[in-house]
């Protein structure tokens, strides 16, 4: 079989053309229709063997239970929310007040 190119031109386009389906075969083998087995039933999945007796590991003790929390003393968290409450509003109204004086100055100074 001959893969590279002619060296001499053709006289027509032969060298192009598909050989005549008579001509002889480039060795091929001829296709073979598969053969497909007869399905088997399905049977199941495999059976396991029984696990030994020791199989599972190790155990370690249990823990004690937790100890009890302590009790909380509901009127003093009330209390120190209350305080905690009146330092916010108490630093957001003194922000507030030094942002209002600032606005003020700033504009008393664009419009003056």
């Amino acid at each position: 079989m001959n893969v590279s190119s002619p060296t001499s031109e053709p006289a027509d386009d032969s060298f192009w053309q598909r050989p005549s389906p008579d001509a002889a075969s480039l060795g091929r083998p001829e296709p073979v229709e598969p053969t497909t087995p007869e399905p088997a039933g399905y049977a199941g999945p495999p059976r396991t063997d029984n696990p030994t007796p020791a199989w599972r590991p190790a155990t370690i003790a249990h823990p004690p239970p937790p100890r009890p929390m302590p009790s909380q003393d509901i009127d003093a968290l009330d209390e120190a929310e209350g305080s905690a409450r009146t330092v916010t509003f108490g630093v957001g109204l003194v922000t507030g007040a030094v942002a209002v004086v600032l606005m003020c100055l700033l504009c008393a100074r664009v419009l003056f």
